[in-house]
């Protein structure tokens, strides 16, 4: 089996970490939902060595992460664990939970998942992140998002790009703020909350 391999993955690891890294600088335990390739954890735990960066995705996709956390042999990447949002139960807290291109992917009823399994899994004053493209007000910020939406429409039907209001609400529902909505290449974001008080509403 050969590595799997992303080129927006190469092309915006680098804008990401820069928006990223400031916030993580005091953060050991980073647990991300949606490793993909594996190709952002490699380059985040390379830059990051402090802190403990935690692959995890639906079973199909492990092998292929794993051939990258494997090759990279990095003491703070850990082995890719097996997370499906609607279905698994996870012990470890952690201070960070970092997603990348995933929430246009899953239905809403598996977004709504993803928020709840994250407010049991956060600890004190933890920062969320999730990058990907998001519609505002209802409409799409760029033409190629729209079309993007249709082509994700057409792979399945419950997929399709998130408003940011709707998401925002999931996020405050769970008592994360907002604290940066950054503009990213090809039209995509990174959305930065932070929880300042671990009782959920």
């Amino acid at each position: 089996m050969e590595k799997p391999f992303s080129l927006a993955c190469e092309r915006n690891q680098g804008p990401i970490l820069s928006a990223i890294k400031p916030a993580l600088e005091n953060v050991h335990d980073v647990l991300e939902i949606g490793s993909g390739t594996g190709q952002h954890a490699v380059y985040f735990a390379q830059h990051m060595p402090w802190l403990n960066w935690q692959c995890s995705d639906v079973l199909g996709n492990l092998a292929g992460i794993n051939l990258w956390v494997d090759d990279a042999n990095l003491g703070n990447l850990l082995t890719a664990v097996e997370l499906d949002v609607s279905k698994t139960s996870i012990r470890h807290q952690y201070e960070a939970i970092y997603s990348c291109n995933t929430l246009h992917i899953m239905s809403e009823h598996q977004v709504k998942d993803f928020f709840n399994l994250i407010s049991t899994i956060t600890d004190h004053h933890p920062d969320l992140f999730i990058y990907g493209p998001f519609n505002y007000q209802g409409k799409f910020t760029s033409g190629s998002n729209g079309e993007f939406d249709r082509w994700l429409k057409e792979q399945k039907t419950e997929s399709g790009i998130r408003d940011f209001e709707w998401v925002n609400d999931l996020a405050e529902n769970i008592g994360f703020a907002l604290v940066d909505d950054k503009p990213m290449p090809a039209n995509n974001r990174l959305l930065h909350w932070h929880h300042s008080n671990k009782h959920i509403v």
